[in-house]
């Protein structure tokens, strides 16, 4: 499999992307110089949990699953397609990766490496600060989405535990008649 990426489809579909469709295409054109075009086998793995998070990435092209470690096992938490960022937070603090991304199908993504943005943001560049302002908009989006669905699992695990209850309640209730 090999995928020639011009800089013109490479523009266009980071336009098209909701991680960069807030920048020109002048801002865009900065971005393509430190952009690695890497592909994947159907399979294979692109990082596992607690590896380096060494940069972030861009589908260009397929479906990638997002796979959580529970205990000795492994959870597929959700599949990504075509035009989903993916490892953005290791852009910010570098640590290890919370989960495995592994190639549902052969797929295309651009890879962005820490390093290389870091360097856009010492020379102030004004792209890479508007891809961090977007970043922080993007990750605090999906903390009040997490925090809602969490509070929606509490409330049915309480509705659960008074369920069980009254079942409880009821129960008895019958055997002391």
């Amino acid at each position: 499999m090999t995928t020639h990426v011009t800089l013109e489809r490479m523009i266009t579909f980071l336009l098209e992307t909701p991680m960069f469709e807030k920048l020109e295409p002048a801002e865009i054109k900065q971005l393509t110089h430190i952009i690695e075009v890497r592909e994947y086998a159907a399979g294979e793995v692109l990082f596992k949990e607690g590896d380096p998070g060494d940069a972030w990435y861009a589908l260009y092209r397929g479906k990638v699953d997002v796979i959580k470690d529970v205990g000795a096992d492994q959870r597929e938490i959700y599949p990504l397609e075509a035009g989903a960022s993916f490892g953005e937070i290791a852009i910010l603090d570098g640590q290890p990766r919370s989960a495995t991304i592994q190639a549902m199908e052969d797929c295309v993504a651009l890879r962005i490496s820490r390093q290389a943005f870091e360097a856009l943001l010492d020379q102030d560049h004004a792209v890479a600060f508007k891809l961090l302002r977007h970043l922080a908009i993007t990750l605090a989006q999906r903390a009040r989405s997490t925090t809602e669905r969490l509070s929606e699992l509490v409330l049915e695990a309480e509705a659960g535990q008074v369920q069980h209850g009254v079942t409880q309640i009821v129960g008895e209730a019958y055997l002391r008649d």
